[in-house]
């Protein structure tokens, strides 16, 4: 167990550094800031030269890899850190200066344990992309196929473990300040970050997560997932089927190469509706450099390290809010979230009602071109300090992706609209999931399900029987001991600096 004093020390650095790109000023001006963490951030940046725009993303990138994609998770997350501090973080290339090809090579040959003679013809020694994590290369196996070759770049686990050990113990420092903090569940945002993080290190669940969205995507043929080659594939190696094409935001080759814009733009809707809604396993980084048109006039995206996983009675429940507020039946939307368990029971249902009416009118009032996505959900979200409601990891990164895939949209054909492109696939798929025939036949399913469950459920009611709500039950966290001042605790006064500095570091990411 790393000890407390570390932990200081790491954040005290990081401390520094946001300071000095002006980050921490918007934790000083927030009036939900504790007072004692706002006289922290005063000691933190003593001496220090600040901006008067904060620069969120050059601070991060400055401190290096973990911070970067620690950054990246913050971006999905405008109501912890607020709708600047995340545009601005949305702006983070994670682009590193590459490795030298012998290390790269030297991480290959000790990842397969035999030469890589015997699996490549031939290897470009010079990468096509590098990341904080990985760097990609171009290559043709022995058999003459053209391969993209992800290799982890060496010591990089052990660089995420020290950084995401003092994410999780500054977490739970700012947690447990109790109040707004509590409601936000940082720590819950460090596990997911370090969930995320898992499957970004380990390059077959990144194969896997490929492999599985492509098989749910055979009925978007116009939407490709390159092949994984699974003999060339290991832990801290990927070999994935090359792809040639046009980057979806290179939109003047585009149209030179005689693609058409719109047309690429709706098939990208589609597919991120099917992924999303439909299948509930949706790539969540489609962005621009992510995403290829092909010579075909199809759709490729590659980088699958981040997806994201929405079980089937939570998709219902989204169809149906979204649905609800581009009709106006607010109530019903209302009801919604105290089924799902989004909303505290000692709320009244009339008055999120109301609240939710002010998010959809003014939406409701406009051209359908006008309506934005990315608008309504940002609306929606701002409500949830009013109702307590808390954190939602699965639909805050349903929530980023689909404002990011409406960008991409737009940026093909401006005058696309998401709901408009949307609403055929997605009213035939409420239609299906939430007709009659449906109805009886979940029912038949459900109860034959409890019957069979029936001993078990008997003997274990009080520990298996599940609570009510959509979300997925939020993962075990670890004990971490908090460092207190007063009662009992004292800490030397450059503890207690670095403490400040530390925590003013992690407010910045959490709030």
């Amino acid at each position: 167990m790393t000890a407390p004093a570390i932990h200081l020390w790491r954040l005290l650095k990081w401390g520094r550094t946001l300071a000095r790109h002006g980050a921490l000023r918007g934790i000083e001006r927030d009036p939900n800031t504790p007072p004692a963490v706002r006289r922290l951030c005063r000691i933190a940046r003593l001496g220090a030269r600040v901006p008067k725009i904060p620069a969120y993303a050059d601070a991060l990138e400055a401190i290096g890899p973990p911070a970067i994609k620690l950054g990246q998770t913050l971006a999905t997350r405008p109501d912890l850190i607020g709708e600047e501090a995340a545009h601005d973080l949305q702006r983070l290339q994670d682009a590193v200066p590459p490795l030298p090809f012998k290390a790269v090579e030297a991480a290959m040959l000790k990842s397969f344990g035999r030469p890589l003679g015997e699996l490549f013809a031939s290897i470009d020694p010079v990468p096509v992309g590098a990341a904080s994590i990985a760097q990609v290369h171009r290559a043709v196996t022995t058999d003459g196929r053209t391969v993209a070759v992800k290799v982890l770049r060496p010591g990089v686990e052990d660089e995420f473990a020290r950084a995401i050990d003092t994410y999780e113990w500054a977490a739970a420092q700012l947690e447990s300040f109790g109040g707004e903090l509590s409601r936000l569940q940082p720590r819950l945002v460090i596990e997911t970050f370090k969930r995320w993080t898992a499957r970004e290190l380990d390059l077959r669940r990144e194969a896997a997560s490929a492999s599985e969205l492509a098989e749910a995507m055979t009925a978007e043929p116009d939407f490709r997932v390159p092949a994984i080659d699974w003999q060339r594939t290991t832990g801290r190696v990927l070999t994935l089927e090359w792809i040639d094409g046009i980057k979806i935001s290179k939109r003047d080759e585009l149209i030179a190469a005689g693609h058409d814009p719109k047309r690429l733009a709706e098939i990208l809707v589609h597919a991120f509706l099917r992924q999303a809604i439909a299948e509930g396993f949706f790539h969540a980084d489609l962005h621009q450099g992510n995403l290829f048109a092909l010579p075909d006039g199809r759709v490729a995206a590659i980088d699958f390290g981040i997806m994201g996983r929405i079980d089937r009675r939570a998709r219902v429940w989204l169809a149906e809010i979204l649905y609800g507020l581009i009709t106006g039946n607010y109530r019903r939307v209302a009801e919604i979230h105290f089924e799902a368990g989004y909303v505290p029971p000692h709320h009244n249902v009339g008055e999120f009602a109301t609240a939710l009416r002010a998010v959809g009118e003014p939406m409701r009032g406009m051209p359908v071109k006008e309506m934005s996505v990315g608008n309504m959900l940002e609306g929606l979200f701002n409500i949830t300090r009013d109702f307590d409601m808390k954190t939602q990891p699965h639909l805050l990164l349903l929530q980023k992706t689909m404002v990011m895939v409406e960008g991409v949209a737009t940026g093909l054909d401006p005058d696309i609209n998401m709901w408009e492109t949307a609403a055929p696939f997605v009213r035939e798929w409420i239609r299906t999931e939430l007709g009659p025939e449906t109805a009886i036949a979940d029912r038949l399913m459900a109860d034959i399900k409890t019957l069979a469950r029936l001993p078990d459920l008997v003997r274990n009611i009080e520990r298996h029987f599940p609570a009510p709500g959509g979300a997925p039950p939020a993962p075990p966290l670890r004990e971490i001991e908090l460092v207190r001042i007063g009662g009992g605790w004292r800490y030397v006064a450059v503890a207690l600096a670095s403490a400040g500095a530390g925590i003013a570091a992690t407010w910045l990411m959490l709030h």
